[in-house]
């Protein structure tokens, strides 16, 4: 990681291993030059509502309804935040079949906190304003 100094370093190194060993994420690595890093991550995405349970054009529509809200260029980033936490908070209706009951496809269980996959990436560097 590049343009990060050393107080900085401290710092991250002190968040992360608080989000690893005391709440029991998993460390991804340092992200910041990984190849389509992206705010949304598709493949762990899909892997923990796979395992959740839903089926493959479930997650599809989901991942792709989610995306379409986080990337949507018409409204302003608060505006887009706004409507992303709604689908992470109430979960996202889903329609795979005309004719078949629209599914609320949840991305996160919060019912059971254990039943989510939590992961800590490093992927910008920061830097603290100097005092």
């Amino acid at each position: 990681m590049t343009g990060i100094g050393q107080r900085e370093r401290v710092t991250q190194n002190r968040v992360i291993a608080l989000f690893r060993d005391e709440l029991g994420y998993r460390y991804l690595g340092d992200w910041s030059d990984r190849l389509g890093n992206s705010n949304i991550d598709e493949p762990l995405l899909s892997a923990h509502l796979k395992k959740a349970g839903y089926s493959a054009e479930q997650t599809s529509r989901a991942i792709y309804l989610l995306r379409v809200e986080a990337d949507n260029a018409n409204r302003s980033l608060y505006d887009n935040n706004k409507a992303v936490y709604s689908l992470l908070r109430y979960g996202v209706p889903v329609k795979v079949e005309a004719g078949k009951a629209t599914d609320t496809v949840k991305l996160i269980d919060w019912e059971k906190a254990e039943g989510n996959d939590f992961g800590i990436a490093e992927a910008y560097p920061f830097s603290l304003p100097r005092q």
